[in-house]
This record gives structure tokens, sequence and C-alpha cells, in this order.
């Protein structure tokens, strides 16, 4: 999606979900924001910088940028059905915005996965 992400995400027990959320976000927006700033010729660079500089000034949580928001929306999902309907959820959503018109063309879904191909990006699927 062009302005949110939706996961599936699980844990072993060592870690709380809020810590890997945490962390993924650290990671994520120190890349992001380093991948922005490094790029001169992206055509909406400061604009970026900008907005994520302004939203940065507004939490006393963060150092200069605010990339994620802090918030996030989780949905316990243990049952086999609550499973199958998120995965259905997140697959569907790029065709519900109109961003293609197949879960399976979605570079970034995890649809091509279940679908009997290989995506984009490294999934374990769920059984």
């Amino acid at each position: 999606m062009t302005n949110h992400v939706h996961m599936i995400i699980s844990r072993n027990g060592k870690f709380k979900l809020e810590e890997i959320m945490r962390d993924m976000k650290r990671f994520t927006s120190y890349k992001i924001m380093g991948a922005i700033m490094d790029n001169k010729t992206e055509s909406r660079r400061e604009w970026m910088l900008d907005l994520f500089e302004a939203q940065g000034t507004k939490n006393s949580n963060n150092t200069k940028f605010q990339f994620w928001r802090q918030d996030n929306h989780p949905i316990l999902s243990d049952t086999n059905q609550m499973m199958d309907e998120r995965l259905d959820y997140l697959h569907n959503n790029p065709v519900k915005d109109e961003i293609v018109d197949d879960a399976m063309r979605y570079v970034y879904s995890s649809a091509r996965d279940y679908g009997g191909e290989k995506g984009l990006l490294e999934v374990n699927l769920l059984t």
C-alpha cells in the first residue's frame, strides 16, 4: 500500500509483540529516512523531510523525524477462521484500493506465495 502496511506477525515467546513492532518501526524508519535524505534527485525529498520533521517536533519521543504513527491496530487472530479472514483482507486490500485488479499482481503482497508463485519478499506461509 502507498501509505500503510499490513502484517501478520507472531512471536516465539522471547519478545513481546510491542517490542517487535517498536524494533521494526525503528529499523525501517531509519533506513527509509536515510534513503530519502541520500536521494538528491527525489522531487518530493524536501516536502517529505519537512513533513516528517513537523510530525517529529510534535512527539517528545523523537529526536527529529516521525515516520511511523505511534499507534497500530492489532487484531488477535487465534483461530484458523480469523487467520483466513485476515490473510484475505491483506491480500485484497490493494485490489479494493484499485492499485491492482488481481491480488497476485501486487508485488509487495504475499498473495503470489499463497497462489503457488514466488513473491518479491520472503514469506513464512501460514499453515
